[in-house]
């Protein structure tokens, strides 16, 4: 198997690719996959991994080429929803069968991936998590996934709750309808939780869907003064306002513990 490893947003360290090439083959040993970091993973312009033209042409170059079995985001940050639209249009048939992996900012990717039919977009451990204290299980994650999908018994999307409430109403917003949807955050204090949930659950797309399911959130900033709710409340509260089926918690998040959740497909691994 090879998986090619792009930046669509922030910039990769120089440390990541011999820790995952090094864990791989722990891993699987001779069957280890060759994983590929590109690169424009190395790059910096300004906030950026690069020029939002270099972070488009890599992702369109790995993503058309045959070669590769898979696409991995290899860090989030900002900056997907920059060139995401663009390189989703240039994207031909090699893509069409490609599974893409990522979370955070590479929800931009992936959600309009899905809006427009293309590969198999999968919610999941990046290269990065590998520099967390326990990363390697998360890494792990990933790879075991990327080699050996599992079956599930739902339909879903599993995306930051930002990144989500930034992509309504464009062309990468994909159809919910009928999709559990599994919302995450991180570093929002709670006042913008329940402002983006208000925002979220107040669209017609994702009055449609399934239900939601609420991720971590953590960490949650100090609220002056107290907000009075935590996550979970402030979800089911917006739930019931719109509608909105509550189905409970899901085992996503910006932590070691992110679950592998494959978007609109019949596959998943360690969701709950």
């Amino acid at each position: 198997m090879r998986i090619a490893v792009v930046a669509p947003s922030n910039a990769v360290s120089p440390q990541i690719p011999a820790r995952i090439a090094a864990l791989a083959r722990e891993r699987y040993g001779d069957f280890a996959p060759d994983i590929v970091f590109h690169p424009q993973c190395f790059l910096s312009e300004g906030h950026f991994a690069g020029p939002d033209a270099a972070r488009e042409e890599a992702l369109v170059e790995v993503s058309n080429d045959p070669r590769f079995d898979a696409v991995w985001f290899g860090r989030g940050g900002y900056g997907a929803n920059r060139i995401a639209e663009r390189a989703i249009a240039r994207m031909d048939d090699a893509a069409r069968s490609k599974t893409f992996l990522g979370y955070s900012d590479g929800g931009f990717v992936l959600a309009g991936l899905l809006a427009k039919g293309v590969g198999h977009p999968v919610h999941g451990p990046m290269p990065s998590d590998v520099m967390r204290d326990g990363g390697e299980a998360a890494v792990a994650r990933s790879l075991d996934w990327l080699m050996c999908p599992k079956p599930a018994a739902q339909d879903q999307v599993a995306i930051n709750l930002t990144v989500l409430s930034n992509l309504l109403g464009t062309p990468l917003e994909p159809d919910l309808a009928g999709r559990v949807l599994m919302l995450e955050e991180v570093d929002e204090a709670m006042y913008c939780i329940d402002r983006t949930l208000f925002h979220v659950t107040s669209s017609a797309n994702v009055r449609r869907c399934a239900g939601v399911m609420l991720g971590r959130c953590a960490p949650i900033p100090s609220n002056t003064p107290d907000f009075g709710m935590d996550e979970e409340a402030v979800a089911r509260h917006w739930c019931t306002v719109s509608g909105i089926r509550w189905m409970g918690r899901a085992n996503i998040g910006h932590d070691i513990e992110n679950a592998v959740v494959p978007f609109g497909s019949r596959l998943v691994y360690d969701t709950f």
